[in-house]
């Protein structure tokens, strides 16, 4: 299927809308019909792009004129800040899912991009990251409903499996299964043809989350950033991972700092992947693992990190 902008079918009541180039900030999300039952998976980062994706949908689903329940798979901005225009809506998401989204609201996102031309360096990094969304205006609208591990929902007389996975990308990422249609929505814990980042990891759990959906009967997987996807998109991305891992343990032991050890390493057969300045926090992350000192990356200092590595790239 085409890497376009909007709606796509990928089976029978079973969407995608997708936002290229699939970057910082530009997600996917998905869009579940049975009859005139709905499930969105996912808002947008704005509520402009959300309120397009709404339209879209209506526009071609006329069932989609209603949302009946939301699902949130995580907790960054780009896949919940437009969840007030669902407010109607169920709205279901993991526990820790639902306790990370109130640590970055948008009020906060849209200071950041204010004072950005003031940062210098990580200032101007920032705003080409998210320069182009606008955070304004919106009300941070939290799940009504939790839940750990697994949780079944049905849509229509179609069942779907909520599968908690993280931490890894951040502490609650959440796969969306429907088995009876052979489909995944990953959330992050998939971006094609694109740099991963691990907020939380740590990187091992991911790995593991890569081997849940392998063991899936899959054929079609909406990925959170990128175009469609499939089993070998996941293969791919954990070989990613091995590569970092054997690559990030040799420079740990000589004593390299995160930002030295991306600096050293060739990317190898993911050098056209996108975002490539997020090696240095995905090596920040394994390398807490490998000292036994694994902890969430601090938000801040990894974008320091970023811009730096990005002004090397």
């Amino acid at each position: 299927m085409s890497y376009t902008k909007g709606l796509q079918e990928v089976g029978d009541g079973l969407y995608a809308y997708l936002q290229p180039d699939g970057g910082w900030g530009w997600s996917n999300a998905g869009l579940v019909v049975d009859g005139e039952r709905t499930l969105l998976i996912d808002t947008l980062f704005d509520l402009a792009l959300t309120e397009e994706m709404l339209r879209t949908m209506r526009d071609a689903v006329p069932a989609a004129a209603r949302i009946d329940t939301l699902v949130n798979t995580h907790a960054n901005g780009d896949h919940c800040y437009g969840n007030q225009l669902l407010g109607d809506a169920r709205i279901v998401a993991s526990e820790r899912t639902a306790e990370e989204m109130s640590e970055l609201p948008p009020a906060a996102m849209a200071a950041l991009v204010e004072q950005a031309p003031k940062m210098g360096e990580l200032g101007a990094f920032f705003l080409d990251c998210f320069g182009r969304f606008d955070f304004t205006g919106i009300e941070p609208t939290l799940p009504g409903e939790t839940f750990n591990g697994e949780l079944v929902l049905h849509v229509g007389e179609r069942e779907l499996r909520l599968i908690e996975v993280g931490p890894a990308h951040t502490r609650g990422d959440t796969l969306v299964h429907v088995p009876g249609d052979r489909v995944l929505y990953s959330g992050d814990i998939l971006f094609a043809n694109a740099h991963p980042i691990a907020w939380a990891g740590p990187v091992s759990n991911w790995m593991d989350a890569c081997d849940r959906i392998l063991a899936m009967d899959v054929e079609v997987i909406v990925p959170g950033h990128g175009p469609l996807a499939g089993r070998e998109d996941v293969r791919e991305l954990k070989a990613y991972f091995e590569y970092l891992y054997a690559q990030a343990r040799l420079r740990h032991a000589e004593g390299m700092t995160p930002l030295q050890a991306a600096r050293s390493i060739s990317l190898d057969r993911w050098a056209d992947w996108g975002e490539s300045e997020r090696l240095v926090v995905n090596l920040a992350n394994i390398f807490g693992e490998l000292s036994g000192e694994h902890q969430p990356v601090n938000a801040l200092a990894a974008f320091e990190q970023m811009a730096a590595h990005a002004r090397s790239i």
